[in-house]
């Protein structure tokens, strides 16, 4: 599988299990490694009796991988106490617990935490932001500009209050994270149905970020694992996506190549031209030189990781 064979002592807990990177991170595990899966039903993150029940059972030396979050970006700008209870509120009782029982939080988290210049023409009266043009350091000022989602600023309050409780946790951001299988319901996979189905579409061309595929995420996080809590990362926010930058235009363009589909199938437009009720960020780019600086392994180019989701009948290899 290419995954590290060294692991932390003790189990490891995925919370999130059922999603797109909690599944990488089950099927991607190294052997031997006592995995502790957990999903909604097993844990309600918004009820802090259910964290504390569940958590109960940690022991000292045990993982706790987050990946669990409320993650439908336009559905919480009306509905932000939810995806306040599990986005920001549960990393803080999470971190409690984890920390009483002397085990260690990794907590994922989003490249919306920053707050420059959104995608698409700004809303009257709106917070003018400045347009970004270099990639995000983790130390990067994230309150220069509060972010402009419900999402982002529910992520950033879970980062803080997660650090706050237990400073010896790990952040690690990323973003734009798909799959890629064929019937997979992010992006990539999308376009692979899209491609199948009509004749042109029209991709979103002002947007640009740093796709990430979750195999690749997965790899990267049992590495960070295995190192155990090392003085580089311990109480440190990491950025882990795939190298290099692109729109969503110009992943669609590498999808419909990788299928052998023309790629001009894929027509350009803005943001403005597919309004949404949350923002997107017009350039949220991560940098990875803190990964990097913490002796992990860099995440392979994007285009590279597209093509490998893309001739993987599964979208896992």
């Amino acid at each position: 599988m290419g995954t590290p064979q060294g692991t932390s002592p003790g189990a490891i807990w995925i919370l999130g299990a059922a999603g797109q990177l909690g599944t990488a991170l089950r099927t991607r595990a190294p052997d031997g490694v006592e995995i502790r899966a957990l999903t909604s039903a097993d844990i309600d993150l918004a009820d802090p009796d259910s964290v504390a029940s569940v958590l109960a059972a940690l022991r000292a030396g045990d993982v706790v991988l987050n990946t669990a979050a409320y993650t439908a970006v336009d559905a919480a700008e009306s509905d932000a106490d939810a995806a306040w209870a599990v986005n920001a509120v549960a990393p803080g009782l999470l971190a409690d617990a984890i920390a009483a029982a002397n085990a260690w939080l990794i907590h994922v988290s989003t490249d919306y935490v920053f707050g420059d210049a959104v995608a698409g023409t700004a809303a009257p009266g709106a917070v003018q932001r400045p347009m970004r043009t270099t990639p995000y350091e983790p130390g990067d000022d994230a309150d220069s500009l509060p972010p402009a989602t419900v999402y982002g600023a529910s992520k950033l309050a879970g980062e803080r209050a997660a650090l706050a409780a237990d400073p010896t946790a790990t952040i690690v951001r990323t973003a734009w994270v798909y799959t890629g299988g064929p019937e997979s319901p992010d992006f990539v996979g999308t376009m692979r149905r899209l491609e199948r189905s009509r004749d042109t579409i029209t991709v979103v061309d002002d947007q640009k970020g740093s796709p990430t595929y979750a195999v690749d995420l997965a790899d990267g996080l049992w590495e960070l694992v295995a190192g155990g809590r090392r003085p580089p990362v311990a109480g440190k926010i990491l950025h882990a996506t795939n190298t290099g930058a692109a729109t969503w235009y110009d992943v669609a363009r590498e999808v419909f190549t990788l299928v052998g589909a023309d790629p001009d199938r894929v027509r350009p437009c803005s943001t403005d031209d597919f309004p949404r009720p949350a923002p997107r960020p017009a350039y949220s780019v991560l940098s990875a030189r803190a990964w990097e600086r913490a002796g992990l392994t860099p995440l392979r180019e994007w285009s590279a990781a597209v093509r490998a989701a893309v001739t993987s009948t599964t979208g896992s290899g």
